[in-house]
């Protein structure tokens, strides 16, 4: 789904609601997002071949092309066939056949390791801090990714939506994902670029952080007492 609270402050964090109570205790486990976070994702990079910049920019409004709701559909474990169709039926088919093609070139949009991520979860691994995953994403699309990049298995355990047939920011998938990670929310830390996710980790008690860069993030760990190597200036 889009993000419609962009006013909310990058790295730093947040701890509003039921997750006041965790403020300021240690942080011995940190729960990464992927996309944005560990593994950089460019979605209209995809379009480039096809479509020019209107079109895009259409594609992209959730009340115009249906795009968010219809990856909505396929990250909680419905097929893109069903995607479409929803589109097609909601949106029409100009639409339905944009989303066909921006799910067959997927490929595209993957741009790379988030620069930094691969040795802050291999600083944090060595510390002694619990690395895990917790991602919105459909299971076609994830294991192309997952393929390519092998910090998206280097984590101790992971929750994808489309396993997990539930998706962010409801609190079902952030209670599933601590009981299965077996880890205590009020010692833990939710990474992610989206503010609306953050919101939904604080809901169930789980600090979190609207990620940005990964300097910033490992400064910020640092200064909440986590013991990994600081950058050098």
């Amino acid at each position: 789904m889009p993000d419609e609270s962009g006013q909310m402050q990058t790295d730093v964090i947040v701890a509003d609601g039921t997750a006041a109570a965790a403020a300021g205790k240690p942080i011995h486990d940190v729960i990464f997002d992927f996309g944005n976070v560990l593994v950089q994702w460019e979605p209209r990079a995809v379009l480039v071949p096809r479509y020019g910049p209107r079109m895009v920019e259409r594609f992209f409004d959730d009340s115009v092309s249906g795009f968010f709701h219809a990856c909505d559909i396929m990250d909680g474990g419905g097929s893109e066939d069903e995607a479409c169709a929803w589109i097609e039926r909601n949106r029409g088919e100009e639409w339905a056949s944009m989303f066909r093609f921006y799910q067959a070139n997927f490929e595209d949009s993957l741009r790379g390791t988030v620069p930094g991520a691969r040795v802050l979860v291999d600083d944090l691994k060595s510390a002694g801090v619990g690395v895990w995953g917790l991602s919105n994403w459909d299971e076609g699309n994830f294991q192309l990714a997952d393929q390519r990049y092998p910090i998206l298995h280097s984590l101790n355990d992971r929750v994808l939506s489309y396993d997990a047939r539930m998706i962010k920011p409801h609190a079902d998938i952030y209670e599933y994902a601590i009981s299965r990670f077996g880890i205590d929310p009020s010692t833990s830390v939710f990474v992610d670029d989206k503010a609306v996710n953050v919101a939904g980790a604080n809901a169930v008690g789980l600090r979190a952080i609207r990620f940005s860069d990964s300097r910033r993030l490992r400064t910020l760990l640092i200064d909440n007492g986590v013991d990994i190597p600081a950058l050098i200036d």
